[in-house]
């Protein structure tokens, strides 16, 4: 995929996740985090301290235009930190991974055991560090549940429709 379209993709789903998913309340409980499927098709090529840099860039940049300290930073790195091993663990044949990680690029049960773990890890660091305690935990872990599932919901949505329809093309 030429840098252009990538770049393009990039610019689409920050303004969505913005525009859109950010505004989306149901009673508080939901806030869909799908700015994360960007860093869940870095390609595995890219060096660890790339991909940090990268998780770090992207959180900064949603922390600022979301006005949150720090939590989306803490969450894209941890998730950045994680993936690796995630990827190496769950796919058998990862040194032949050389494009992005989607949905035809790996097996439809890595595929979704890895976005669904990461997309929970880092639904569980945003939501832990916006409650900065645990005087409402049963309200945190329904609003976690809630906007995991409709989270990965959404790149699912994404990975079946649009990166099949590219492909097929």
């Amino acid at each position: 995929m030429s840098y252009i379209k990538i770049v393009i993709r990039w610019v689409i789903v920050i303004l969505l996740q913005l525009l859109l998913f950010n505004n989306l309340q149901m009673y508080g409980l939901c806030q869909p985090q799908v700015y994360v499927m960007l860093l869940l098709m870095i390609p595995i090529t890219y060096p660890h301290w790339a991909d940090m840099l990268i998780g770090f860039a992207v959180g900064l940049m949603m922390d600022v235009l979301c006005n949150s300290i720090g939590v989306h930073t803490a969450a894209c790195v941890l998730l950045m930190f994680v993936r690796k091993p995630l990827i190496a663990y769950l796919v058998q044949d990862h040194e032949r991974l050389n494009g992005e990680i989607n949905w035809l690029t790996i097996s439809r049960e890595a595929f979704m055991t890895y976005t669904i773990t990461l997309v929970v890890l880092n639904q569980v660091s945003v939501s832990m560090l916006s409650a900065w305690g645990f005087q409402h935990f049963g309200l945190t872990l329904l609003q976690i549940i809630i906007s995991s599932a409709l989270s990965f919901a959404l790149i699912l949505a994404y990975n079946v429709v649009i990166i099949t329809k590219i492909n097929n093309k």
